[in-house]
């Protein structure tokens, strides 16, 4: 299974359009956050990908009425947690989502906001953030990032440049 991660598009369609363009085959998109407007859109454009599509909202998106996370079980043997990530202070670490995640019993994390990609697994736990599609902000190129979740359990996930 193949999952699509973009975040923090900031209103640059072309962004997110390239990128599921581009991945039209994988079996989930997760979005997440400050994109939602052309988020929807995509949506409208391309509704074939609309019941695999996953929004979450970010700091940007004023006046969303999308969730700031959602619990995820796509795949048997692995529950992620879909968030911006700014309510749970990813500016200054991943203590406070990595103790959101032991909560929701997620072995899977996914966030944005810092615009500064992350691809890393401590403790248990997957942490992935995919960087920004439009706005990147660590000296890389705009990115985005898939996961494939394999028959035997586990998770390879691996940062694009758009």
């Amino acid at each position: 299974m193949r999952i699509i991660v973009i975040s923090d598009t900031h209103g640059r369609y072309h962004a997110l359009s390239s990128v599921i363009l581009s991945n039209m085959s994988a079996d989930a998109f997760i979005h997440l956050g400050d994109g939602e407007e052309e988020y929807l859109r995509l949506i409208d454009n391309f509704p074939s990908v609309a019941d695999k599509f996953y929004y979450i909202k970010g700091n940007c998106d004023y006046g969303s009425q999308r969730p700031e996370f959602l619990t995820l079980e796509i795949a048997p043997g692995h529950r992620i947690l879909a968030t911006h990530g700014h309510r749970f202070g990813v500016n200054y670490g991943n203590a406070g989502i990595l103790d959101k995640a032991k909560e929701l019993r997620c072995n899977i994390i996914l966030h944005g906001h810092t615009h500064v990609r992350c691809n890393t697994y401590k403790d248990g736990f997957y942490i992935l953030n995919p960087g920004s599609a439009a706005k990147p902000r660590d000296g890389f190129p705009p990115s985005y990032a898939f996961i494939d979740l394999l028959p035997d359990g586990k998770a390879v996930a691996n940062i694009i440049n758009v």
